[in-house]
């Protein structure tokens, strides 16, 4: 018994000291990112909605190949014995006259069918082929829109995650220095010391009482933003996740000019892609609904059989018994199936969806330079301002440290060190708040460029 207590304390002890216990996985941005490319159900939906258009392209090519068109079945015909002639012969000028009378039911059993491959379609399976490789290049943009979605939401979870932990640390950190001065507010006014007034108190408590305001939503936004990331990473909500950094920084500013981001956005983003996809796969449509008016050549094998058991079978080939009997013969063939005004109507509907989707084509190539443009006007803004903010950040710290020295001195006043205080409060937090929309403004920039990193 001893030894079995001992061994289970020893199994435990090494389950602890192995890490048996649960710890946080610690991953970075580009963990995060490839983690979330790997999770995210959106991806892998569209990339079964690729895999249906190869589908719908083999459809179309399969329209090749043979084809058959068969029917069978059983059923019932008139009995009859003997031939065509009196008395039962096969030949002669005397045929039978008995044709009313009744000699009961045969089972029948018949079947035609007929074996073709298609020769020339006048262009109909060839273009509807390019129009379903045009869907599936429209469905790939389709996947890689998705995964630049998905990378875009990661960092916006990643770093909005990074910044409100940084705020609350901060606020935190300023709650408590304003706890310790107002403690010292008290105790100098029940000490009447007069080197503290009633109102100088009255302001420190304000503003510790803001500050708590703001530490409650920077913790919201930070659990929102973590939960964000488990679910974007598949680790799931109940998972313990942490981040590699330890500080939100600034990324660094694109070392590209702003033309060379538009031409660029021009030729790799995904929606540009999609459209010229489209636009082949409607002028395709266009022709094949063209080549509907045409007929369709063809070669192959047709026949057909017959059998009734009850029916004696007519020995004289000028004589055609649809219940006995049967042929077969290779064909070469047309095949003609075409309405010209309906056919016209759908040329039509077809050019015109093209003409819209040229029209869109010409503003997307007005737009996405626009587009581009004000996202790198809002990146170098922001880029600016974070050094500005970090500059004025800085200083407020320093006025923030020598009005609590002075304040513990008694050579400041309260309101003094609460506006020091709000004052470093407001150029921090705008700080990290500046550095955040700057790094979403450089991730969507990449995001209208193409890039999914």
């Amino acid at each position: 018994m001893k030894s079995s207590k001992l061994a289970l304390a020893c199994f435990a002890a090494a389950l602890i000291l192995s890490g048996g216990y649960s710890r946080a996985q610690t991953i970075n941005l580009d963990q995060a990112i490839q983690m979330s490319l790997s999770a995210d159900p959106r991806i892998k939906e569209r990339e079964y909605l690729v895999e249906a258009a190869r589908g719908l392209l083999t459809e179309v090519k399969g329209n090749q190949g043979w084809r058959v068109n068969a029917n069978a079945f059983i059923g019932l015909a008139p009995a009859v014995d003997g031939g065509f002639y009196q008395g039962g012969a096969s030949t002669g000028t005397n045929p039978r006259t008995d044709a009313d009378d009744w000699n009961g039911l045969s089972d029948w059993t018949h079947l035609e069918f007929a074996l073709i491959k298609p020769l020339y379609t006048f262009g109909k399976i060839d273009e509807y082929g390019k129009a379903a490789q045009g869907n599936i290049d429209i469905k790939r943009g389709e996947v890689q829109q998705t995964k630049a979605e998905t990378v875009f939401d990661t960092k916006r979870a990643y770093f909005g995650y990074l910044t409100s932990r940084d705020i609350r640390l901060f606020l935190e950190d300023m709650q408590s220095r304003l706890g310790q001065s107002i403690s010292r507010a008290e105790h100098a006014l029940k000490e009447e010391t007069g080197e503290v007034t009633q109102s100088d108190l009255y302001s420190l408590q304000t503003a510790k009482g803001l500050i708590g305001k703001y530490v409650h939503q920077a913790r919201a936004v930070e659990s929102i933003s973590l939960d964000g990331l488990k679910v974007l990473t598949g680790v799931g909500l109940k998972a313990p996740l942490a981040l590699a950094d330890d500080k939100l920084n600034p990324v660094a500013f694109p070392n590209v000019d702003l033309a060379d981001l538009q031409a660029k956005a021009l030729s790799d983003r995904p929606e540009m892609q999609q459209l010229e996809a489209g636009l082949k796969a409607r002028r395709a449509l266009v022709a094949a609904k063209k080549a509907e008016i045409m007929p369709d050549i063809y070669a192959g094998v047709v026949g057909t059989f017959s059998y009734a058991s009850q029916r004696d079978k007519l020995e004289n080939p000028h004589v055609y018994d649809p219940f006995n009997g049967g042929g077969l013969t290779p064909v070469l063939g047309v095949k003609w199936d075409a309405v010209f005004d309906v056919a016209s109507a759908r040329v039509s509907q077809a050019q015109a969806e093209l003409e819209a989707l040229n029209q869109k084509r010409q503003f997307a190539l007005a737009g996405i330079p626009f587009e581009v443009g004000e996202a790198y006007a809002n990146a170098r803004a922001n880029f600016e301002a974070q050094k500005e903010l970090a500059d004025g950040a800085a200083s407020a710290r320093r006025w923030v440290i020598a009005s609590l020295a002075d304040f513990s001195a008694g050579l400041e006043k309260g309101d003094r060190l609460a506006e020091a205080v709000k004052s470093y409060v407001l150029a921090q937090t705008e700080y990290l708040r500046t550095v955040n929309d700057f790094n979403m403004n450089v991730a969507q920039l990449n995001k209208l460029t193409g890039e999914q990193k």
